[in-house]
C-alpha cells in the first residue's frame, strides 16, 4: 500500500527523495555519447596502458634476446659473419668437447664448496642476531656490508691475499709449518680461493633473509619447547629450522642459480688468464667458457648453444625447487 507523505508542521515542502543508489556491484551507469565512450574505453583500456611497459621492456630486452640466441644457437654464425645453418651440430659439439665437461664440472665443484659454507654460516649468523644481542643494529648493518661491495674490489683484495708469493694466507701458512700453497696454478686451491671470495659476499645477505624469516616464526613455540625443557641448540634443530624450511629452499636454489652464473669472481681472480680459468682452465666455469666462444674465439653459435644448456640447467634446478616445494606441502596438508 502507498504511502503519504506529509508536510512539516512548519509548512515547508517535505525533503527530496535520496539519490539512486548505485547499480549492481555498485558499479555507475556508464553516460551516454562522447563521454560514455570515453569512460567506456578508459574502463577497459586504462589497466593494460598501465601494465604495457613492463611488457613491452620484457619484450625487447628479454624475450627477443632469448629467441635469438637460440637461433643463433642452430647456426653457424662468426663475428662480423653471416650466419649459416647447422641444426643440432652445435649442441652436439659441446656434448664431445673436453672443455665444456672440465666447464661444468668446475662450476659445480666451485658451487658446491661456496655454497653449502655460506648457507650454514648464514643460519649461524642469523641464530645469533635473532637474539638479544648488544649493538645488534650495528651488526645486522655490518654483516650486509661486504654484499655492498664491488666485485672488482672484493676480488683484487682476496687475489693479494692469496698471492703465491707474498699473500698473507701462504705468510700465515709459512708460520704454522705449512709449505706455501699455489693459490692458482693448482685446480683445488683456485677453486677454494674463489669460493672465499663467494662465501665473504653473499653470507651476509643471506643471514639477514634467515633472520627476517625467523622473526616470522611465533614465539608460542619457542615458549612450548622450553617449557618443555628444549636447549636453544634443540629449539634452533626443532622449531627454527623446520619453521623457515621454505626459506632455506629458497636460498639454496637462488645460490645454485648465482653459482651457475659465476663469471666476475673467476675472471678478475686469474688477471691476465681469467677468461679461460686459468693456464690449465682449472677455474674456468661456463660463464666464462661462454664469454670466451663468443668474444675471444667468435663462435656466436656455439656461445649461444652454451647459453641455452645454461638456461636448461637453470630450469631443472627450479624445476627440482618447485616439485620439493610441492611435496613438503603435500606432506604438511597431510
Amino acid at each position: 500500500m502507498a504511502t503519504s507523505v506529509r508536510a512539516r508542521p512548519d509548512g515547508s515542502p517535505p525533503p527530496s527523495a535520496p539519490p539512486s543508489s548505485p547499480g549492481p556491484r555498485g558499479r555507475r551507469a556508464a553516460p551516454a555519447g562522447l563521454r560514455g565512450a570515453l569512460y567506456r574505453w578508459d574502463v577497459t583500456a586504462a589497466p593494460y596502458l598501465f601494465v604495457a611497459p613492463f611488457f613491452l621492456t620484457f619484450a625487447a630486452f628479454g624475450l627477443f634476446p632469448l629467441i635469438y640466441t637460440g637461433w643463433l644457437s642452430l647456426n653457424r654464425v662468426e663475428l662480423g659473419g653471416g650466419a649459416r645453418w647447422k641444426g643440432l651440430e652445435n649442441y652436439t659439439d659441446l656434448a664431445t668437447s673436453e672443455f665444456f665437461w672440465n666447464a661444468l664440472l668446475n662450476t659445480f665443484t666451485i658451487g658446491v664448496i661456496s655454497t653449502v659454507p655460506q648457507l650454514l654460516m648464514a643460519l649461524g649468523l642469523a641464530h645469533l642476531l635473532h637474539y638479544k644481542l648488544r649493538g645488534r643494529g650495528f651488526f645486522r648493518v655490518a654483516v650486509l656490508a661486504p654484499y655492498a661491495t664491488s666485485i672488482a674490489a672484493a676480488t683484487l683484495v682476496f687475489a693479494q691475499l692469496f698471492n703465491t708469493d707474498y699473500g698473507l694466507i701462504n705468510t700465515f701458512l709459512d708460520v704454522v709449518g705449512i709449505g706455501p700453497v699455489d693459490w692458482e696454478a693448482s685446480r683445488w686451491p683456485a677453486q677454494i680461493a674463489i669460493s672465499t671470495i663467494v662465501v665473504w659476499r653473499w653470507t651476509g645477505y643471506n643471514a639477514l633473509i634467515y633472520l627476517a624469516a625467523m622473526q616470522a616464526v611465533p614465539r608460542d613455540l619457542y615458549e612450548a619447547a622450553a617449557l618443555d625443557g628444549a636447549s636453544r641448540w634443540r629449539q634452533f634443530l626443532s622449531v627454527t629450522i623446520p619453521s623457515i624450511r621454505p626459506t632455506v629452499l629458497f636460498t639454496i636454489v637462488v645460490s645454485t642459480i648465482g653459482a651457475t652464473q659465476l663469471f666476475g669472481e673467476p675472471m678478475l681472480y686469474g688477471g691476465s688468464v681469467g677468461i679461460s680459468g686459468g693456464s690449465g682452465n682449472q677455474f674456468q666455469t661456463l660463464s666464462l667458457l661462454m664469454y670466451e666462444k663468443g668474444w675471444v674465439t667468435g663462435a656466436l653459435g656455439q656461445a649461444s648453444a652454451l647459453a641455452w644448456v645454461m638456461l636448461l640447467l637453470l630450469l631443472i634446478v627450479g624445476g627440482g625447487q618447485a616439485l620439493v616445494s610441492r611435496h613438503h606441502r603435500k606432506k604438511l596438508g597431510g
